[in-house]
C-alpha cells in the first residue's frame, strides 16, 4: 500500500471521535513494518561497528577507514531518488538493500584507497598516486557496478513488491555513488591523506 494512502487514513481516522474505552491500531503492512524495525536499530548500529572494525584491521590507520566510509552517504543520494521515482517506500526490505549497498560501495573504495596507498609506498607523491589510482581502478569499479545493476535490473523491473525495493535501493545507490565517489575519494584522500 502506497505511504500516501496510510498517512490519509492515519488523518482521517485521528479525527474521529470514539466511543469511550475505544481506539484503533494500524495493521497490515504498518504494523509489520514496525514490528519488523523494532529491532533493526540494534542490527545497523553492529553493521557499523563491524564495518569500521574491518576496515581499521585491514589498513590499520584511521584516516583510510574515513576515506573509505565517506563514501557511503553519496549512496544515500540515488537511494532517496531511486525510491521516489519509483514510488517505492523505505521498508524493511528496503534497509537490507541499503546495508548491502554499503557493503558494495566499501568494497569498491577499498579498492582505490588501498592501490593508492600502494602507489605511494612505491615512492610516488600524493597528487601522482591518486592520479594513477583512479585511472587504473576505474574500469575495474564500474565494471564491476554495472554487473551488479545489470543483474538485478530484472528484479528492481518486477512487481513483487516485496523485493523490488531491495532492488531499486542498490542500483539507485550503486549510480550515484559510482559516479560521485570518483569525485569524492581523491579529494577527501587529498584532505586527510593516511601515513604510509
Amino acid at each position: 500500500m502506497n505511504d500516501n494512502v496510510i498517512k490519509d487514513v492515519i488523518n482521517k481516522t485521528d479525527k474521529m471521535v470514539l466511543p469511550a474505552g475505544y481506539h484503533y491500531e494500524m495493521g497490515g503492512e504498518l504494523e509489520s513494518r514496525e514490528e519488523s524495525f523494532g529491532g533493526f536499530t540494534s542490527i545497523i548500529v553492529i553493521t557499523i561497528f563491524l564495518f569500521i572494525a574491518v576496515l581499521i584491521l585491514e589498513f590499520k590507520t584511521f584516516k583510510s577507514t574515513l576515506i573509505v566510509l565517506s563514501v557511503i552517504p553519496l549512496g544515500i543520494v540515488g537511494v532517496v531518488i531511486a525510491l521516489l521515482l519509483t514510488n517505492n517506500s523505505l521498508s524493511f526490505v528496503a534497509m537490507i538493500g541499503l546495508i548491502a549497498l554499503a557493503g558494495i560501495e566499501v568494497k569498491n573504495t577499498i579498492l582505490l584507497v588501498d592501490f593508492t596507498n600502494q602507489l605511494r609506498q612505491k615512492g610516488k607523491s600524493i597528487e601522482e598516486a591518486i592520479r594513477e589510482a583512479g585511472e587504473v581502478r576505474f574500469l575495474p569499479i564500474i565494471l564491476t557496478s554495472l554487473t551488479a545493476i545489470g543483474g538485478l535490473t530484472p528484479i528492481a523491473l518486477s512487481s513483487n513488491p516485496l523485493i523490488a525495493p531491495l532492488a531499486v535501493v542498490i542500483i539507485g545507490g550503486l549510480i550515484s555513488s559510482t559516479l560521485l565517489s570518483r569525485i569524492v575519494t581523491p579529494v577527501v584522500y587529498k584532505l586527510i591523506p593516511p601515513k604510509i
